[in-house]
């Protein structure tokens, strides 16, 4: 009965507060909900780090692990901060094996549960828990063979960051060609900022005139996984080869032992590979001056590819200061580029950059098959790096030093590692040609 004598004016004013209290119970149905659109995101791209007893700082397993996070995962998803893959998407190569990266869909959903307010949704549509192998699998597989330093060594509770090198004879007894090849702390992982292994021949020769340690063998720091050749191509380690374990470690204000471990994972005894992996520092720039209090300060390197290449990786590296980075191929006067067009003389061609680079990440950007640049003799490698000395970068121990290079973590660096196989000029003809032919099929 109240019904019939409302006025129009009280009926309005019902309908808009109905549509009033509607619109979020609308907008609230039509979130994205963590059991159905959330947990596989996190599930995929997130829980190999964060989940008890690994890297991360928080689990994100559940959705009561996950929803007091809402609002940073959005924050940190969508400055593309995490996870962590910083290749810049506007330039050079963008097909990678390891691309951990979120698509724009997936970050758009990310963002718009938070906004919701971190609805759960139906529970029954959360996909069964993701299964983790052991927090200390080896990303290679099972190796062959480990190679651990002698004793443990004790960081102490506080004290100056320490640089250790310890020869270590693994004991082969006839030459061997890695197939895939591991480093990691088999404890006290928070005290190694890296661990570089080097080999020294058997007479007791140094292999690299840039490396007095010795021929670079592989490199654990955070974010790295672990090094697995193509097929068809190795790296030999010769019968009496010793390695050189070189350590950095901090302390972490309470004592801690620590101890690492060389994964080795060998091709079948006899069988010799087609190629010949090498990982070298490309571009080392050790004339730095990173002035106090100042940004964008840039430095460049060039490194020389004296026979044709295939280029299989780029990692950057640079500390605290370091910003970006980019690598850029500077083709010789004639020549076939990373697609097999014939190039002009001199043309530039950018393969990777990353856009905002962070000390805390060792990523290492494997090229997919189809993308690896194939690249001619005489190619030059040009490293850029730029550094940001002050107070905008959060990492930044102190804007006000002069920072120049060296190996503590407070002085800084400039240069890339790079993994490629060099090629015949056959060869890199007959795979220059099967690129063109690939690409050509791809575009009809």
């Amino acid at each position: 009965m109240n019904a019939l004598w409302r006025s129009p004016i009280s009926r309005a004013f019902g309908l808009i507060v109905g549509a009033l209290v509607a619109v979020p119970a609308v907008a609230a149905a039509q979130a994205p909900t963590f059991a159905k659109d959330v947990a596989p995101i996190l599930q995929k791209n997130c829980q190999v780090c964060h989940r008890p007893g690994s890297t991360a700082p928080m689990s994100l397993l559940t959705y009561e692990d996950a929803r007091p996070w809402a609002k940073a995962l959005k924050q940190r998803t969508s400055l593309r901060e995490m996870p962590p893959w910083y290749i810049d998407r506007t330039v050079g190569i963008h097909q990678f094996k390891n691309d951990r990266s979120l698509s724009d869909e997936d970050i758009a959903t990310i963002a718009k549960w938070a906004d919701a307010g971190a609805p759960l949704g139906n529970s029954a549509d959360i996909p069964p828990p993701r299964q983790f192998e052991d927090v200390d699998k080896w990303h290679i597989g099972t190796p062959d063979l480990i190679v651990k330093l002698p004793k443990d060594q004790i960081v102490p509770k506080a004290g100056p960051d320490k640089w250790l090198d310890i020869l270590v004879d693994p004991g082969l007894a006839e030459d061997r060609y890695l197939q895939a090849v591991e480093t990691k702390p088999s404890k006290g992982s928070r005290v190694v900022h890296h661990s570089v292994q080097t080999m020294t021949e058997p007479d007791g020769t140094i292999d690299d005139s840039d490396n007095p340690r010795g021929k670079f063998l592989n490199e654990y720091a955070l974010g790295k996984n672990g090094d697995v050749f193509p097929e068809g191509a190795g790296r030999l380690i010769k019968a009496g080869t010793k390695f050189n374990f070189n350590l950095h470690l901090h302390s972490i204000g309470e004592e801690t032992p620590t101890n690492v471990e060389l994964g080795l994972k060998f091709y079948p005894k006899g069988y010799v590979p087609q190629f010949v992996e090498n990982s070298e520092g490309v571009g080392r720039n050790q004339d730095l001056d990173i002035p106090a209090n100042t940004d964008n300060v840039r430095s460049d390197g060039y490194f020389t590819l004296t026979r044709p290449a295939r280029v299989l990786s780029f990692q950057p590296h640079m500390h605290n200061r370091g910003k970006a980075m980019c690598v850029e191929a500077i083709y010789p006067p004639t020549g076939v580029a990373a697609t097999g067009n014939t190039q002009q003389q001199n043309k530039v061609e950018t393969l990777s950059c990353v856009d905002r680079y962070q000390f805390a990440w060792h990523v290492v950007y494997l090229y997919d098959d189809d993308a690896q640049p194939l690249l001619p003799a005489g190619t030059v490698l040009h490293v850029t790096g730029w550094h940001n000395n002050t107070a905008t970068n959060k990492f930044n121990p102190d804007p006000d030093n002069l920072v120049t290079y060296g190996q503590r973590t407070i002085d800084d660096m400039s240069f890339a590692w790079m993994s490629w196989y060099y090629l015949s000029d056959q060869e890199y003809q007959k795979q220059v040609a099967a690129r063109n032919a690939k690409n050509k099929s791809a575009s009809n």
